[in-house]
């Protein structure tokens, strides 16, 4: 089997096999098949897509090509949830707690952020001594003893992925539909989820930025799951606007520490209640959707939520004071207020804008490895729909730096536009 053969197969729009695609991934990860025809196999890919069948075999592969956690010896059932990626996406951090106060016990790992969508590690090192950094063998440990986890992916996990995702990025094939799905999957399967729940976000501050995309997105990886037996859900959630009203690391830990004590943004107490109620029916501790609401209810109504939060917290070395008191994380040296420049519908409040300008003050990493500055970001005040009034505070700008203030400020008013009809809410999820 040569690869050059593989190559070409595909680049003349053949269906691959199994031990094809197997033969490819072991020997990428080897170091055996160099990059060049790895991005050439990417390209071909790209231009004419995989079936289910090929894309699961590739999923598999990826898996495989590294350790692959057994969960069953720690948990009944390693129920596990993924987002996309958003902008003010702090989502894992009230859903988790939530699913471990209703007896499920969850272990997940994330990744940190790169680009305008923020991640769910810099968010949780925003307080110190929080460790995302655990081994394998600390992970399992915790999930056993604890009963949730939030930890950073180990290399030793879907490598495969992790090499090809550093190719795709450089040669233009990022926006393959079957190799976003096959990382995504990967990743969780070598985690060792045995259900899965898929929160795809869809719009401007999103990857996949139409209702189309999106639903092929999660269709294909609803198909991954079930064939290679797990049990799968896939949800469409709007990123238009940010999600809740924090953006940027600390704001965004101080939002969802006031979640989950029972109050936060309606739009982003909604979203979680829902991502959680989903993840209690896979988990068998709720019968369906409407009796796994009503737990993740009441575990943030009788406060067990955020004890789990606390727990989990202080188990992975972070200082539980500053769940206590979030004010502890301070304020960024500058904080103003801007406000609207004139009277209207608020029609839109673009996400990917507001999230790149969060990356310019300093909450994101515009390459791999910048510095992030956990204090900084916005307070998006308003939602689309909204009737707005002339100097009504629009957003609030946290920085530490005078000139990026000002850029910021010029950019997220740009990111807020007014109309004189009335504009319509935008849905949390879509059908």
């Amino acid at each position: 089997m040569r690869a050059v053969d593989i190559i070409t197969k595909k680049r003349d729009k053949a269906e691959l096999t199994r031990q094809e695609i197997e033969f490819f991934v072991q020997g990428f990860t080897r170091g055996e098949i160099p990059d060049y025809q790895v991005s050439a196999l990417a390209m071909a890919i790209l231009l004419n897509g995989m079936t289910p069948r090929e894309t699961t075999d590739l999923t598999l592969a990826m898996a495989y090509s590294g350790q692959v956690l057994d969960l069953s010896k720690v948990v009944d059932i390693a129920v596990d949830k993924h987002s996309s990626g958003g902008v003010g996406d702090k989502t894992s951090l009230v859903v988790l707690p939530i699913a471990a106060a209703c007896g499920l016990k969850v272990g997940k790992m994330s990744g940190h952020g790169l680009g305008f969508s923020g991640g769910t590690l810099d968010k949780m090192e925003s307080i110190p001594g929080y460790r995302s950094d655990l081994s394998t063998d600390e992970f399992l440990a915790q999930l056993r003893e604890v009963g949730i986890v939030l930890t950073g992916q180990t290399l030793d996990l879907a490598p495969a992925d992790g090499k090809l995702y550093a190719l795709r990025d450089v040669t233009g094939t990022v926006q393959s539909t079957p190799l976003i799905a096959s990382s995504i999957m990967s990743k969780k399967i070598a985690a060792g989820a045995q259900a899965i729940v898929l929160d795809v976000k869809v719009g401007l501050g999103a990857f996949m930025q139409t209702l189309d995309e999106g639903r092929q997105l999660a269709e294909m990886m609803v198909s991954i799951g079930e064939l290679a037996g797990r049990k799968t859900v896939a949800l469409l959630s709007d990123m238009n606007q940010p999600l809740g009203h924090a953006v940027g690391n600390a704001l965004e830990v101080t939002e969802a520490i006031e979640t989950l004590r029972g109050g936060g943004p309606e739009d982003f107490r909604g979203h979680c209640l829902h991502v959680a109620a989903h993840m209690l029916v896979l988990g068998g501790r709720a019968t369906d959707l409407s009796e796994g609401r009503q737990l993740a209810e009441w575990a943030l109504i009788e406060n067990h939520a955020i004890e789990e939060f606390r727990t989990l917290v202080k188990a992975q070395g972070g200082d539980p004071a500053y769940v206590d008191d979030p004010s502890r994380f301070g304020v960024a040296r500058y904080v103003e207020v801007a406000e609207a420049p004139s009277s209207g519908w608020l029609a839109q409040v673009h996400a990917r804008i507001v999230g790149e300008a969060a990356v310019g003050l300093g909450a994101g990493r515009a390459r791999k490895g910048d510095p992030i500055d956990h204090a900084v970001g916005f307070l998006i005040h308003n939602k689309v729909g909204d009737r707005i009034e002339k100097g009504q505070p629009l957003f609030s700008i946290y920085a530490n730096d005078k000139k990026r203030l000002e850029i910021a400020r010029e950019t997220v008013l740009q990111a807020h536009r007014l109309t004189v009809k009335q504009a319509n809410p935008l849905p949390l999820f879509y059908n």
